[in-house]
């Protein structure tokens, strides 16, 4: 059976089902989206910032923290080739490399320490589309992206807020910038931002 993201007979997920193995046993689909959402949004209120480095390490840790109580994999990069819709993510074999390239991106401009703030959204929409498309984990990657990048924002001086954020032009954004349109992503990124006073 082809699941979601489009991998026959996935081993992340129960034999001959799209429904992805967690620790609950939940078989439902529908199911196990509600408990995730419901378990990482407590997750979430538990994160306490005290990473010192942001890097991949520190991007497997947040993912890590998140889904602990879903999944066994939590944190580790996936070992199957995925793929939604018309949208093909990373190769297994070059998630590593790929991934030293995105936070190259953020390396290469201080991780935004001194940025203003037209800067700071151009270059983490840019990061966070990149990932995106590395999609190092098996599920939770948009999630996990947008934890690191409110913790990069917060170094920075700035506060990034999804509640306003509607998700059909979230997936629309995010489909326009794995074909290399950015603009829809600087538009979310710019509505989300603000500056901590």
């Amino acid at each position: 059976m082809v699941d979601k993201y489009g991998v026959n007979d996935d081993p992340y997920c129960y034999p001959g089902t799209d429904v992805l193995i967690n620790l609950f046993g939940i078989s439902s689909n529908d199911v196990l989206e509600n408990v995730e959402a419901e378990l990482t949004a407590i997750r979430l209120t538990q994160y306490h910032d005290t990473q010192r480095i942001l890097n991949f390490s520190t991007l497997k840790s947040l993912h890590f923290h998140l889904f602990q109580d879903l999944y066994d994999w939590a944190g580790q990069i996936r070992t199957v080739d995925i793929s939604k819709g018309n949208t093909r993510f990373c190769n297994i074999s070059r998630i590593e490399k790929e991934t030293e390239k995105c936070f190259l991106i953020l390396t290469h401009n201080n991780y935004l320490l001194d940025s203003d703030k037209e800067v700071f959204i151009k270059v983490i929409a840019d990061f966070f589309c990149e990932m995106n498309v590395v999609h190092p984990f098996r599920e939770g990657n948009g999630r996990t992206l947008r934890l690191f990048c409110e913790l990069v924002a917060k170094r920075a001086g700035f506060i990034l807020s999804w509640k306003n954020v509607n998700s059909k032009q979230w997936l629309a954004a995010n489909i326009a910038g794995y074909n290399g349109r950015l603009q829809p992503l600087i538009n979310i990124f710019s509505d989300a931002i603000s500056v901590i006073d």
